[in-house]
């Protein structure tokens, strides 16, 4: 298991924003992650994704490494904030935003 911690590390600190989901932002395979997905491309941040389809091992590992059950699962600048719903009433409340420009998180091109 130490294995995919290390591997769900490297990629968590890879970009600024990382999202797990299921599918690809262009084609996301549930409403959650499709979900999560508008509100990070509404913000207009640059993140990065795994598709968690495409991997059993960091499917299952993700939710260890956050001790979180559910994916989607959002990381800002190698921290867990949440899942779709977290995302959703942060988003709402202007909190993600706000997040984003403290933690100076780069604009999608």
């Amino acid at each position: 298991m130490s294995d995919v911690n290390h591997r769900i590390g490297e990629i968590v600190s890879s970009d600024d924003v990382v999202l797990f989901m299921k599918g690809t932002p262009l084609f996301p395979q549930c409403g959650f992650s499709s979900r999560a997905v508008a509100i990070l491309d509404h913000l207009g941040v640059a993140y990065g994704s795994v598709d968690v389809l495409q991997d059993q091992e960091v499917r299952q590992g993700i939710k260890s490494y956050s001790d979180w059950p559910t994916i989607p699962q959002l990381y800002v600048k190698g921290e867990f904030i949440g899942g779709s719903d977290i995302m959703m009433e942060m988003f709402e409340a202007g909190e993600l935003e706000q997040l984003m420009v403290e933690r100076k998180v780069a604009k999608a091109d």
